[in-house]
This record gives C-alpha cells, sequence and structure tokens, in this order.
C-alpha cells in the first residue's frame, strides 16, 4: 500500500511512525536481523524502510531485505533507492524487482559519491540529482501510478553546503513540483533549527507530509561519528549532558531515550507533522523505549512468569520487571527462529533478544549483531579528503608511512585513515608498545590493553552501566609484509603455548590463522549488579574478514587522490596489494604485559 494512502487513512489519537533498517555487513547479522524486524513489527509501525548502499553496492541484500518485510512480515515497506554512481540500467532493474514484490514506496536519493572522490559522477547520464529520478518514475508508463515517492530533506542544510537555505527550499520545491509524495527529513537533535525550517518549507507551498527523522542516542561512539558523517549540528548542551556521561553506556543510552521523547513531544505539539521516522541502526530496545515513554504503544494484558509488568519509563526497570511491550514480544513472539548453537556466548541472543547487542566495544563488537560495524569506527574512509591529505602528506616512501603513524601516536597529528578521532586515552596506556611495532614497520590501527577486573565507571577503559567489573584480553592490529606473518606464524606455533590466537589476510582473499573455524575470541565482557555477564567484544573469523574487506578499501581510497603515476598512488596500491592485516590476542589478560613481551622477545 502507498505510504501517502495509509498516512490518510490513519486514524489513530497519537502521530504514526517508521522504522528504517540497513542491510548488516554479516550474514549471521542478517539472520538475526529478521527476528528483530518481527519483534518491531508488533510495536505497529506505518511502513518499515530499507536503506541502499552507495552506488548499489547493497543492492542484492537491500532487495532481498525489502522483499522479506514486504512479502513475508507484511510491513509496507520503503525502498531508498540511489540515482548516482549506479551501473546504467541499475535503477530500472531496481525498480522492476520492488515492484514485482509488492513495494509501493521509493524513497529517492542522490546517492553518495564513489569511494576516494569528493563529487559525484552520473555513470548513468539520465540521473545527475534526485530530480531526475523522481521525474523518471513519474514518467515511465510502468512505475508513474504504482510508485509513491519520497524524498530527502535536510532540516539543517546539506552536508555539502554548496547552496544557501533559500535555494535548498527552491530545489526541495522543484522535487515535489515534479511529483514528490512525502519527505522525510535526515536526522536532526536541534528541534528549534526543525521547526524554523518546517514552517519555511509550509512558507513555500510545500504541504506534503514531512516526516522528521530521529535517531535516539545509542552509544557516544555512534553518536559522534554519524553526527559527523552527516553533518548534523548537535545544540551545544546536548553535546555537553552526553560529554558528561560518555563513559557510562547506559547513562547515555537513558540519555538517548529522554532526548528523543522530549524532541518527539515538541516538533509534534509546534508543527502539523503526522509522524516520525526512526533511524533504528538495526536496533529496538531504545526505540521501544521512546514509544512506551510516549504511550504510543498498547499495553497487553498478557504476563510472563515470575516478572511484574511495570508502567514504561525512560529508565531502567527494576530487576524482575518488564514491560508491556516485552512481555507481549515475550508470549507472541517467542525467540523466533534463533535456536541455540554451540557458539552462543555471553547474555545471549536467546536470553535477551532486544537487547543482547546494547553494549558493542569498539569497532569489533559481535557480528552475529545485525548493528554490527555500525555502532564502532570502521576506518575512517569517510573522511578522507583534500583537507586530511593535506594533513598526512605526500608519503612516497614505506619510511613515509612509518613516519606517518609515528606522528598519529605522538599526537603531533589527531587522525590518519584508519582513526577519524585523537588517540585514544586506553591506547596511551599501551603507547610504548604500540611505538615500538610501528617503528618496526608493523603499522598499528587497532589495540586495547589486557584489563582485569576494573570498576566499569573507570574513565578510561570502563563501560556499561556502574556498579560493575569490566575485563579485557590484549590485542594489537597492524600491517606487515608476508615474510612477518611467517614468523608470526612459527613464533606462535613454538612460543604461544595456547595463550596466542592470530588472523592474517591479504587484499588477494589468503586468510591465515590457528582459531578452529567455530572459534570465538571474547575480548571485552562485563560483569553487573543483576545482570547476567556481558560480553561486548568478540573477535572471530566473520568479523575479521568483513573490517579487513574494508581496512584495504582505505588504502584505495587513500590512492585515489594521487595521479595514476605518481609515487603516492604506486606506494599505496603496493601496500594495499603486498600487505597483510593482522591481529593478535593474548588469553592471559591478568598478565599485563603478556601479549607484548611475547611479540617482543626474542
Amino acid at each position: 500500500m502507498k505510504l501517502t494512502d495509509k498516512i490518510l487513512a490513519y486514524n489513530s489519537p497519537h502521530p504514526f511512525y517508521t522504522f528504517e533498517f540497513f542491510p548488516p555487513r554479516t550474514d549471521q547479522g542478517f539472520e538475526n536481523l529478521l527476528p528483530r524486524i518481527v519483534r518491531m513489527s508488533n510495536l505497529n509501525p506505518l511502513a518499515v524502510s530499507v536503506t541502499w548502499g552507495a552506488g548499489g553496492n547493497t543492492k542484492d541484500t537491500s532487495l532481498n531485505l525489502a522483499e522479506l518485510t514486504q512479502s513475508e512480515y507484511r510491513q509496507d515497506t520503503i525502498l531508498h533507492l540511489t540515482c548516482t554512481n549506479m551501473e546504467k540500467g541499475m535503477v530500472d532493474e531496481a525498480l522492476r524487482a520492488a515492484k514485482e514484490c509488492g513495494i509501493q514506496n521509493i524513497l529517492a536519493l542522490r546517492g553518495d559519491p564513489p569511494r576516494g572522490k569528493e563529487e559525484w559522477i552520473a555513470i548513468d547520464p539520465r540521473f545527475q540529482h534526485t530530480l531526475d529520478l523522481v521525474t523518471y518514475i513519474k514518467s515511465h508508463p510502468d512505475f508513474s501510478s504504482y510508485f509513491c515517492i519520497g524524498v530527502a530533506a535536510y532540516p539543517e542544510g546539506h552536508p555539502d553546503h554548496l547552496v544557501d537555505e533559500e535555494t535548498e527550499l527552491s530545489l526541495l520545491k522543484e522535487k515535489v513540483d515534479a511529483g514528490a509524495d512525502f519527505i522525510i527529513t535526515q536526522l536532526f537533535y536541534d528541534e528549534d533549527q526543525f521547526i524554523s525550517w518546517f514552517r519555511k518549507v509550509r512558507d513555500k507551498g510545500i504541504t506534503l507530509p514531512i516526516i522528521p527523522g530521529l535517531m535516539p542516542i545509542q552509544t557516544y561512539q555512534s553518536f559522534v561519528r554519524l553526527t559527523k558523517l552527516t553533518g548534523s549540528k548537535v545544540p551545544a548542551q546536548v553535546m555537553s549532558d552526553v560529554d558528561a556521561i560518555k563513559h557510562n553506556d547506559q547513562l547515555v543510552k537513558n540519555y538517548g531515550v529522554k532526548l528523543a521523547v522530549k524532541m518527539i513531544r515538541r516538533i509534534t505539539s509546534e508543527t502539523d507533522v503526522s509522524g516520525v521516522h526512526f533511524c533504528t541502526l538495526n536496533l529496538e530496545k531504545s526505540v521501544q523505549r521512546v514509544l512506551e515513554s510516549l504511550r504510543w504503544i498498547g499495553y497487553s494484558p498478557q504476563v510472563v512468569p515470575n516478572k511484574l509488568i511495570e508502567e514504561p519509563t525512560t529508565e531502567n526497570l527494576p530487576s524482575g520487571t518488564i514491560t508491556p511491550v516485552s512481555a507481549a514480544n515475550v508470549a507472541t513472539l517467542g525467540l523466533f527462529n534463533m535456536p541455540p548453537t554451540e557458539t552462543e556466548v555471553g547474555s545471549g541472543e536467546l536470553n535477551k533478544a532486544d537487547s543482547w547487542d546494547d553494549f558493542p566495544n569498539g569497532r569489533w563488537g559481535d557480528s552475529k549483531s545485525p548493528a554490527y560495524g555500525v555502532q564502532g569506527p570502521w576506518g575512517n574512509n569517510d573522511a578522507i579528503n583534500q583537507v586530511t591529505i593535506s594533513q598526512w602528506g605526500n608519503p612516497q616512501s614505506l619510511d613515509d608511512l612509518t613516519a606517518l603513524f609515528l606522528k598519529y601516536l605522538h599526537s603531533d597529528i589527531d587522525t590518519t585513515p584508519f582513526s577519524s578521532d585523537p588517540i585514544l586515552d586506553e591506547s596511551k596506556l599501551i603507547l610504548p608498545h604500540l611505538r615500538k611495532l610501528t617503528e618496526r614497520g608493523w603499522w598499528t590501527v587497532g589495540s586495547q590493553p589486557a584489563v582485569d577486573g576494573i570498576d566499569s565507571s573507570d574513565p578510561v577503559v570502563g563501560w556499561g552501566p556502574r556498579n560493575g567489573y569490566v575485563f579485557q584480553k590484549s590485542f594489537v592490529e597492524f600491517f606487515c609484509t608476508e615474510e612477518d606473518v611467517n614468523m608470526i606464524e612459527k613464533k606462535v606455533a613454538e612460543k604461544g603455548d595456547g595463550w596466542v590466537h592470530y588472523y592474517a589476510a591479504n587484499s588477494k582473499g589468503d586468510c591465515r590463522t590457528n582459531v578452529p573455524d567455530d572459534g570465538r575470541n571474547a575480548v571485552t565482557w562485563g560483569v553487573f549488579s543483576g545482570q547476567e555477564l556481558i560480553q561486548t567484544t568478540i573477535i572471530e573469523r566473520q568479523s575479521f574478514l568483513a573490517w579487513k574487506e574494508e581496512a584495504f578499501e582505505i588504502w584505495l581510497d587513500w590512492a585515489s587522490f594521487y595521479r595514476p603515476d605518481s609515487l603516492e598512488r604506486k606506494l599505496l596500491e603496493s601496500v594495499h596489494n603486498e600487505r597483510f592485516l593482522v591481529n593478535i590476542i593474548h588469553h592471559d589478560f591478568k598478565v599485563e604485559e603478556a601479549l607484548w613481551t611475547f611479540i617482543f622477545d626474542a
């Protein structure tokens, strides 16, 4: 059903809401997203949306996911569709595939630039802008009457900032006049700015439904990363509030719920907004808590044995209680399609299906999570541009690259292509070791120190709720030569004594490891009052290989900023082609120097 028809027919005392999902990075993440969508469908969204990767790089998984949500789960689905940097014919193919599986709603987008470029390239000459895609669909005999078309809008201005606000409003009006049926905005945190912009849109004569995009803050890392990526302006008070609690993941999540509730109440009371669009990040608990706090979702009389159903609040529920919606989910959906396996770990998907992956730690998290790779930093390829390139200089030799990574470790520069922020305080605990490795020509891009039961409120290594203790196994990750990998393998076999695991992979697809195929290394976990053990960082083959693909792509992104025949480009491409990405884990977390003693001792 078309979204605009559903909005017209919507009859409820509260505004409607829609949920946005993206295709997970891993097969296990995709499998675990499906029961999550089933549970969230129980919250009765008006529709769900599925994102589309830059240049159609998630085409198959996006279409597969959208077909499942539309056909299997009977959720009217909005398929995001970009039109630039797409191979010729891909737009038509995607539209026909959507039509075949009953999808009637398209969110038309221009799309992201190709990696390593700052400008959009129209591979298919028919599509230069979103306006071209809207016009094409509305003029096509097979699509014009079938699809309901949405377009994006930017209350704080487009991230590119190529034109002023008045010009942006005129461009939005052009898309509306071309046949757009509804508008979904970019995420934002400044409701003052949104309300001001909304009124200007209405003054422009645009009367279509405007659906604000909202993302409850999930973690400090994801909040900083995504607001930087989208160009969202964060009010000073919000940034101050989040900074003050950034070391307590539960407080950050609680604050995110409270802020979203406050924003929604104000927006829906001061404008004619009739619904909101939740960017879920493939997570469910915070969105559910927002809806419960707004009292937009019903209260089921069904009871879960041994738990007291409590009225929803934005705070943590007492131990032994459950919200009405969670009770309904447990009673009506159970565990859906999630049979136990031998590799289930920690708090586990089975025990807390709606929140087991709420606290990822760093880039790794758990590759089984639908949100894997989004909540933590995955390299810095989004910020490789002429400004950062100028800061990194023009490396023409391996020594130049070593010098660059050492500058970062010495805090002479704040970023590298693999790190979007200054070096972490946690990394400073092992800084001499990282410098020694880098001086060897092993360029470090990830690490953590061993931690044995430090208070969860510790400002450096703490995470999760207070009243707990956190633990870490030490690991380090770096690029090195194949000769170095051979040496590492030999040393692990001769001196590892079962304490050391490693992964090593290159861009050609070779992967070498001493970890069993089904092995899963939990390297960060926590014990908290009234909760089961929580494991937030798990390194295993699938997660390592997923990151490996991203990591080697960064070398090519970086290289693309230099001329094809330049020394810089030849160097960076040779690193991509010849080096290995290596991860070494030492399991004896009770010996702080165990990993470094193993690596550096002859």
